[in-house]
């Protein structure tokens, strides 16, 4: 049996609309390439560059329960923000994010990397202090590569304590061009 496109969507659509899944996420073209942004009823739970569909699909399963579908009207917002930050027209974003799965110190470095500001850099160092302990510099590189929602907790605004641009999960190329977009490094 084929099913039509339409069909399709509109099943997609009436599992989101009934609070059917544990979890929406659709693909998403944007100049640093297609992400894979993934939803939750407490906020955006993942977004990730080159996803493999299937095998994310199987991972966000086991985070966060096995209803999980694509479905593109759940991920409407994300979306519409993630299109408004590359088009110059926003600088923060205003998105429930869910990070119930991160451990407690992972937590904290998240909230403080949250905290810096569009346009503007930090260091390892400086986040793991802020997020009571200052000696923990590699832990938050660790963290910062395990980032489930780059973009919108700004991973890319950390560099090494030199000013270097060093780790970056969906690699160098695409951080520079981020910073490069917000204005914090010459293109």
């Amino acid at each position: 049996m084929t099913i039509s496109p339409e069909l399709d969507a509109r099943f997609r659509d009436a599992a989101a609309a009934e609070s059917l899944l544990d979890v929406a996420y659709e693909l998403h073209d944007t100049p640093v390439g297609r992400l894979l942004i993934a939803v939750t009823d407490h906020g955006v739970c993942e977004i990730h560059y080159d996803a493999d569909p299937e095998a994310e699909a199987e991972r966000l399963a086991r985070f966060f329960g096995r209803r999980v579908l694509r479905s593109a009207r759940p991920t409407d917002e994300a979306r519409r923000q993630l299109d408004e930050y590359f088009a110059r027209e926003r600088r923060e974003f205003d998105l429930p994010v869910d990070l119930r799965p991160a451990r407690e110190f992972g937590r904290a470095v998240l909230d403080e990397l949250a905290r810096v500001p569009y346009g503007e850099v930090t260091t390892y160092g400086a986040l793991a202090a802020k997020a009571g302990r200052p000696r923990a510099a590699r832990a938050v590189g660790t963290v910062m590569n395990r980032n489930p929602v780059p973009i919108v907790l700004p991973c890319h605004r950390v560099v090494g304590s030199t000013g270097s641009l060093v780790g970056y999960a969906g690699g160098l190329d695409r951080k520079r061009a981020l910073l490069e977009l917000e204005g914090a490094l010459s293109a």
